[in-house]
């Protein structure tokens, strides 16, 4: 799904808007190693069709949710360009089962209404299976038939008749099995849907090899969490540290600086992984194995703590202030039922008495942005640190210079919560840090200003041209830097709207057009 509201972003499940990723080598990768094992069970599902990360927010009507399932308002023309196009993507590349959203859809114009994507069979039947030729299963989404309108019997009629062809209904398949053989037999149902719905669901069974290895594979079982695995991890981590701002090359730390480690998210092993970690909705505290950022640091260099900043700041070279969420999945983490997007009253405190001590980086564990605007004058360095998961060594090693800092925004990170929803391509566009900003620690800006960007403007149009697609982006990435280390943290709305729009280009393939872009945010900062 394309998240376009950054209140409700589901970490572990969505796409930015405007982040142009190549769906098809995701699928491809997924299909390629089941080719390569002959056996197992992987299969890529693509979910939540569609339209689920365009809800409005207080559209919700599940529980206290306030976004999440609730209705995506759009134009038919909004629907095709932003939330459908990944599907196309998908299908053509072969994806095997799609899952409809919780949410409801209501294109504008069309006189439906608000309806609930388990219900659209326009969109289920019409546009994927239909138009798109989409010849895999639709499975539906956690007991979602539940949330149509009517009585049970309802429930199963308009789910099967709008294209659903298996039901996750893991406590009442009983109810559903008796009431949809009780819908065939009255002739609510034809049989010629559920033959559908089956030799769909047996072709997928067939390209899995699954009648000749009905169980997975569990060979490699024991080297779950094993050190392969979390180097890996780590790596992963590393590489996704977003480096927002770095005045007086405050990072990377060096090994004999005295540094002090203060905030909530410094030391715990729950908030770095984030909800849907051996729960549904996370938990604070260690509940499963890893490092934490702390744990990291401390292997590195010599670390002082103090979770709350209580303990004396006088005497050191720096301060790393960690702060940010505490676990959640899906509505319940909604902006609005029981969260913002505003740090805590304890980590304010905590980056406050630290930047006003000594030199200071920030880092935001969280699975969203979180507003820092108020305190960026303050802080000398500031990261995004989304959620590293279970390996805090990664992030110590892009702290200590082991691994560069080399990630990028892959949404928009806002000033306020007023501006929400904020994305690339609005007619305003003035957010604190825009979407692709990174600052790196691999390599220097370029020299040259203006004129070095006109010469990699040049390079990069030749590079589109022959379709030299690593060249392109590494002549977008240098001029990128120019910007970067021009517009430093005063970016205006005339830097931020051509610099986000770039790096769209970038990703869809426009080299030549992205660095014109740049040529003009630099003009601009």
């Amino acid at each position: 799904m394309i998240v376009t509201d950054l209140v409700w972003i589901l970490d572990e499940e969505a796409g930015a808007l405007y982040l142009q990723v190549d769906e098809g080598l995701v699928v491809g990768g997924f299909q390629q190693c089941h080719r390569a094992r002959q056996t197992g069970v992987g299969h890529p599902v693509h979910g939540h069709e569609v339209g689920d990360g365009g809800t409005e927010y207080g559209s919700s009507t599940t529980g206290t949710y306030t976004i999440d399932q609730g209705v995506t308002k759009v134009t038919r023309q909004q629907l095709e360009a932003v939330h459908l196009a990944p599907y196309r993507t998908a299908v053509e590349r072969g994806i095997g089962t799609v899952m409809p959203s919780y949410s409801s859809l209501d294109i504008l114009g069309d006189g439906q209404g608000p309806v609930k994507m388990h219900a659209r069979g326009d969109m289920i039947n019409g546009v994927l299976k239909g138009r798109m030729g989409f010849d895999g299963f639709v499975i539906s989404d956690w007991n979602a038939i539940d949330q149509l309108p009517g009585d049970y019997s309802s429930h199963v009629r308009t789910s099967v008749d709008a294209g659903v062809d298996m039901m996750m209904v893991p406590y009442s398949y009983k109810d559903f099995t008796a009431q949809l053989v009780d819908e065939v037999r009255a002739g609510r149902i034809s049989e010629r849907r559920i033959d559908d719905a089956v030799s769909r669901i047996l072709t997928q069974k067939f390209r899995l090899g699954l009648f000749e290895h009905p169980y997975a594979d569990t060979a490699h079982a024991p080297q779950i969490g094993s050190a392969a695995h979390r180097a890996v991890a780590r790596q992963a981590a590393a590489e996704s540290q977003v480096l927002l701002k770095n005045s007086g090359g405050v990072l990377p730390l060096k090994r004999g600086q005295k540094v002090y480690v203060a905030g909530s998210n410094a030391d715990d092993l729950g908030n770095q992984t984030g909800g849907w970690t051996v729960t549904w909705q996370g938990a604070s505290g260690t509940h499963t194995q890893g490092t934490t950022i702390l744990d990291g640091m401390r292997r590195d260099g010599d670390v002082t703590y103090s979770k709350d900043a209580s303990a004396p700041t006088a005497g050191y070279d720096v301060g790393v202030v960690v702060v940010g969420e505490t676990p959640y999945a899906e509505g319940v983490g909604d902006v609005g039922n029981g969260h913002d997007m505003q740090l805590s009253a304890a980590d304010k405190a905590a980056v406050d008495k630290v930047c006003a001590a000594m030199k200071c980086a920030v880092l935001i564990v969280s699975g969203r942005p979180q507003l820092i605007g108020d305190r960026l004058g303050e802080i000398d360095g500031l990261v995004a640190s989304w959620l590293p998961g279970t390996e805090g060594d990664g992030v110590a090693d892009v702290l200590y210079g082991k691994r560069p800092f080399t990630g990028q925004l892959p949404v928009t990170w806002p000033r306020s919560e007023a501006q929400l929803p904020i994305n690339v391509g609005d007619t305003t566009y003035d957010p604190q840090f825009p979407y692709g900003w990174g600052l790196t620690t691999l390599t220097k800006a370029p020299e040259g200003g203006a004129v070095t960007l006109k010469a990699l403007a040049v390079a990069a149009a030749v590079a589109e041209k022959a379709g030299a697609g690593d060249t392109g982006r590494a002549l977008v990435t240098k001029a990128r830097l120019i910007v970067q280390q021009k517009a430093g943290t005063s970016i205006t709305e005339a830097v931020a709207k051509p610099f986000a729009d770039a790096d769209h280009l970038s990703l869809t393939g426009r080299y030549g057009a992205a660095v014109e872009k740049l040529i003009t945010a630099y003009r601009a900062a």
